[in-house]
């Protein structure tokens, strides 16, 4: 199972709202980079929920309900979305700066990539924050 970390704006996209909706579609991403992230989604992988700009944390695990797809908002064709389902919140929030600050996590794309929106995330690193989140890592 792959493991991913997705961000989005709380203004533009909160976690309360998707756990209101339950399932979205991941859509609006325009970096090439992020873009293949998506594309190498599977059903049923499992990502960090993270809000970007405004809280800075992983605040819940959503998981992968629909693989890639054209994006209807790319009128060039060129870029895919998936949809996204809820899955659970995480107990404790895990903030930026504490994953900034453990060792445990050095070079995890969310540091040495800070603007990519769409990321995988190691096995080590995912159980490391799923410890730190108080949530059990085969969520």
């Amino acid at each position: 199972m792959g493991r991913w970390l997705v961000k989005s704006e709380p203004f533009k996209y909160s976690w309360d709202r998707m756990v209101a909706e339950g399932r979205t579609h991941w859509d609006g991403v325009r970096n090439h980079q992020a873009a293949a992230n998506l594309k190498a989604m599977k059903l049923g992988d499992r990502a960090f929920f993270y809000h970007s700009n405004e809280g800075k944390e992983i605040v819940g695990v959503v998981q992968v309900a629909r693989e890639y797809y054209p994006d209807p908002s790319d009128p060039a064709g060129r870029f895919g979305m998936v949809d996204m389902q809820a899955v659970a919140p995480v107990a404790q929030p895990v903030t930026l700066a504490q994953i900034k600050t453990d060792p445990a996590l050095e070079g995890i794309a969310l540091v040495r990539q800070s603007r990519l929106s769409v990321m995988a995330i190691e096995d080590e690193h995912w159980a490391h924050i799923c410890r730190l989140a108080g949530i059990d890592p085969d969520i």
